[in-house]
């Protein structure tokens, strides 16, 4: 029989969080100090302490002090910021991509039931943002130094669970089983032959669910590429557009036809 254990109440966050901090203050001042606010509790509390439950009501009241000085915030506004804290990591902007970005409105992670791919340099915004909103990332980089910054950043968002990072380039990586979405940048084919880019993406397309999506930039900083007409030619039977960014960027979007 399997145990699944229920999801702890944000009260229950809440006082854990409280119990945190007052502890966390008891233990960075002097004892002096802590019998002084004892003193302060004992004042508060005259006329009011009951036979047998003196202790209890006084380190109650100590703590009601300390919350008091350490301006702890009420249940109500921590839950709100709490909400609002965790719904940023969910927003483009907070990885710095744009809020219209093509990723944010080609790929529907609520939806998604299989990894990611993410490839080429400057790929970091993308795999946390798309991990931040519950996908599974898999971060493809020849360069190990990218990958390992990759790695690191999720684990300081808290996001190491859903980002594995592997140091390949595409010509030598083929997916262990069915991907929901490529994200590339142009690095992630710029040292490949027009040979081995075909060989790449039929692999990925491959991989690819039905209805999964492929993003590919297809000019940077002035220069192309992949041309318009070779990414045509290589999605042939899926969905394509080709969406407009600032300035001369535009960024190849193909979603896989549902059989």
């Amino acid at each position: 029989m399997t145990h699944v254990r229920a999801p702890r109440s944000l009260r229950h966050e809440y006082d854990e969080y409280v119990e945190r901090e007052i502890e966390a203050y008891k233990e960075s001042v002097p004892r002096m100090h802590l019998m002084g606010i004892a003193d302060l509790a004992l004042k508060a509390l005259e006329g009011e302490l009951q036979l047998g439950m003196k202790e209890l009501l006084l380190a109650v009241e100590v703590d009601r002090i300390i919350a008091r000085r350490l301006k702890i915030p009420a249940f109500d506004t921590w839950r709100r910021r709490r909400v609002r804290n965790a719904a940023e990591p969910k927003r483009p902007e907070y990885w710095g991509l744009r809020p219209d970005t093509p990723l944010a409105h080609a790929i529907h992670p609520g939806s998604l039931r299989a990894p990611v791919i993410v490839s080429g340099a400057r790929i970091q915004g993308s795999a946390l943002y798309l991990a931040a909103n519950g996908c599974d990332v898999t971060a493809i980089e020849p360069e190990a130094e990218v990958v390992e910054r990759v790695l690191n950043a999720a684990a300081e968002a808290g996001l190491a669970s859903r980002v594995t990072g592997l140091t390949a380039d595409l010509r030598n990586w083929k997916p262990d089983g069915l991907v929901a979405a490529v994200i590339c940048t142009p690095a992630a084919f710029s040292d490949l032959t027009p040979l081995e880019r075909e060989r790449v993406i039929a692999v990925l397309q491959t991989a690819t669910a039905d209805g999964g999506v492929h993003l590919v930039e297809t000019i940077v900083a002035g220069q192309i590429a992949l041309t318009e007409d070779e990414l045509r030619s290589h999605y042939r039977g899926w969905e394509i557009s080709f969406v407009q960014e600032p300035g001369t960027a535009r960024t190849f979007v193909a979603r896989k036809s549902v059989m």
